[in-house]
């Protein structure tokens, strides 16, 4: 059978983000249906932002290519542009490479419920967080300060 059961894809809260970082996105849940749906290639969530949640610390990708669209509620999407608030039926796009952080807020009094779609190549994606002094690197799986050393 093809369907997934939202409810029963693996789910994930918070982040493995080191301290004080991770408290920002203790609240987010992630459902992984790419992963449910046994897809390799490409990564779908559902995500669940509670108010006053972000989706991550505001970051760009070196190699993966993100889409987000909003399927009930709003949310705040910061850039280097500034601010614009995104509502139900509206998206973002964030192409690999381009140095522009990106991240959601939810600042409404109600949850917000958004799709992710993103490529999945973290064998040569490095992750740079633009507002905070951390990396990812490719392949790595942990949080490095931006000069190298480890948190």
């Amino acid at each position: 059978m093809k369907k997934i059961d939202i409810a029963a894809a693996p789910t994930r809260t918070g982040s493995a983000y080191p301290p004080p970082h991770d408290a920002a996105v203790a609240a987010r849940v992630r459902r992984r249906l790419g992963e449910a749906g046994g897809l390799t290639a490409f990564g779908v969530n559902h995500l669940t932002l509670p108010p006053g949640c972000w989706s991550s610390q505001r970051h760009w990708h070196s190699h993966e290519d993100e889409f987000v669209m909003v399927i009930s509620g709003e949310v705040v999407l910061v850039t280097d542009a500034g601010e614009e608030i995104l509502r139900a039926g509206e998206c973002a796009a964030f192409k690999a490479g381009d140095g522009d952080g990106h991240h959601l807020i939810n600042r409404s009094d109600r949850e917000a419920l958004l799709l992710e779609v993103g490529n999945d190549d973290w064998r040569r994606d490095r992750t740079v967080y633009s507002d905070i002094d951390m990396v990812s690197e490719p392949g790595d799986g942990g949080f490095r300060h931006k000069d190298g050393t480890p948190y």
